[in-house]
């Protein structure tokens, strides 16, 4: 039995423990573990625990994750009513338990409110490797809180871009994001006022709102593009048949999403006319872009695989630095 009790990383910590270039190895890593078969899921994947009356709601998933190994509980919790969302802020509860699977110990408790942003884009922005055109120079985002920011920060170091454009609701905002990247990266970042105007001849764009209703379409993709989905309905599903290739993390675990489900049964994708998922690309089991004038749309919901993985990083980097609150063991 260990001596001590498990390490508390704390969400400032975990900005200094994790960047951008480290969330998209890791997350190649766990596609490369999907690919071996070596991720043992919860059953059932995903826990729901919903109270109306309290506008309170619970989501938990867990796995093992054999080649590290480490097992690892998310947990996440949030507010919302027609008044007050905290999805997406600090407020929520997202917390991510790892232990040895050999001994059930548990080694740490993880902050997840940056490890899941970051990973959330990132485990779609890898798929660009085999997807993307070479050398793209055009970035188009719509919508620019954290799925905005994240995927800027993942694809600015895979890519070398000239220009790129941004969209949000309000125009404070998406200007004020400009001005900081402007200076951040030292190119022009362009606050546009539609996501017609940002998507239109981008190399890449990436659709990452909080919105349930249709925000881009793919009329305003040129040949050659790629359009990266990170929730709901950013391209229009209707138009999905209408892109050369779609590529998808997991299609079991898209179907636990009423809109991708939707999708299917409307007769918009199918196991059948989906490409790949992202780890047939990541183990060469399927191809990548065959032809530059390919429109490719890459969507993704997420997997507590990565969320686990990353949790693990964060926790013996943590080690490493000497950062973190170490717990009482249960014992002591």
């Amino acid at each position: 039995m260990s001596a001590e009790g498990p390490l508390f990383v704390s969400y400032r910590d975990t900005l200094d423990l994790l960047s951008a270039a480290e969330a998209l190895e890791v997350v190649e890593r766990v596609y490369g573990m999907h690919a071996k078969g070596s991720v043992q899921w919860s059953d059932p994947p995903s826990f729901h625990m919903d109270d109306e009356g309290l506008h309170n709601h619970w989501h938990v998933k867990a796995c093992l994750l054999k080649d590290i190994p480490i097992a690892g509980v998310r947990m996440y919790g949030y507010f919302e009513d027609s008044e007050r969302s905290t999805v997406g802020t600090l407020d929520s509860t997202r917390l991510v338990v790892i232990s040895d699977p050999a001994t059930s110990v548990p080694l740490a408790i993880v902050d997840e409110h940056w490890n899941f942003s970051i990973r959330s884009t990132a485990a779609a922005c890898i798929a660009c490797k085999w997807m993307t055109n070479p050398d793209p120079r055009v970035l188009g985002l719509v919508g620019v809180g954290s799925m905005g920011r994240t995927a800027l920060q993942c694809l600015s170091s895979m890519y070398a871009f000239e220009e790129i454009r941004c969209t949000s609701r309000r125009p404070e905002t998406r200007e004020a994001f400009a001005e900081e990247w402007s200076a951040a990266l030292g190119i022009p970042v362009i606050p546009v006022a539609t996501p017609e105007e940002t998507v239109t001849g981008a190399d890449i764009a990436v659709g990452g709102t909080t919105s349930a209703d249709v925000v881009s379409r793919v009329e305003w993709l040129k040949p050659g593009s790629t359009f990266i989905s990170l929730a709901r309905r950013e391209l229009d599903p209707a138009g999905w048949p209408r892109m050369d290739k779609v590529v998808i993390d997991d299609f079991q675990l898209n179907m636990l999403s009423p809109v991708f489900r939707e999708t299917v049964e409307r007769g918009y994708l199918s196991r059948e006319t989906l490409h790949a998922e992202i780890w047939e690309l990541v183990a060469g089991r399927k191809p990548g872009r065959e032809h530059p004038d390919e429109r490719v749309l890459i969507h993704t919901v997420g997997l507590v695989s990565q969320d686990v993985a990353l949790a693990e990083f964060v926790y013996r980097k943590a080690i490493e630095k000497g950062v973190g609150i170490r717990l009482p063991a249960a014992h002591s």
